[in-house]
């Protein structure tokens, strides 16, 4: 029984070491959009050339930074506004845990998800990183939930 508990340890630690490896490196933002969970509708949230990047570095830091398309310089109190809910960016410790890694956010552009854990769901397809989000409540839709999904390309 204790060899197959080492065994069973043993390739647990392998299959994070593979996920760790997938996921290290710099990506590219490709496509960010969301899909209501009830009618499936998808919308390009950051429209259809957003901007971003993101890092997996081996010592454990995970960065993200994405933003809109077609953002113009905030000159004016609701430019800052405008600017501000057309960007995410935040960074912290990440670990794999399976089919998802967890942030544990300490900076962000949101003071709301410092101390945060941010658990988000990847799979590769054709080389590049899909992030897809747990169901979150739509701004756009009250009462309604929604699924995010960005999509990445190695730098």
């Amino acid at each position: 029984m204790r060899a197959l508990t080492i065994v069973v340890a043993l390739l647990s630690f392998v299959s994070v070491a593979r996920a760790n490896e997938a996921l290290l490196g710099n990506w590219k933002l490709v496509s960010f959009y969301t899909e209501d969970t009830q009618s499936k509708e998808r919308t390009n949230t950051y429209g259809e050339h957003p901007t971003g990047a993101i890092g997996f570095t081996p010592a454990g830091r995970f960065f993200a930074f994405a933003t809109a398309d077609k953002r113009k310089p905030a000159t004016t109190v609701e430019d800052q506004a405008a600017a501000f809910k057309t960007m995410i960016a935040y960074t912290g410790q990440w670990r794999v845990d399976g089919d998802k890694f967890v942030t544990r956010v300490d900076v962000a552009w949101n003071p709301a998800l410092v101390g945060s854990e941010q658990v988000r769901f990847w799979k590769i397809i054709d080389g590049k990183l899909h992030i897809t989000t747990a169901p979150l409540p739509n701004p756009n839709a009250a009462g309604r939930t929604m699924i995010g999904t960005l999509v990445w390309e190695r730098e």
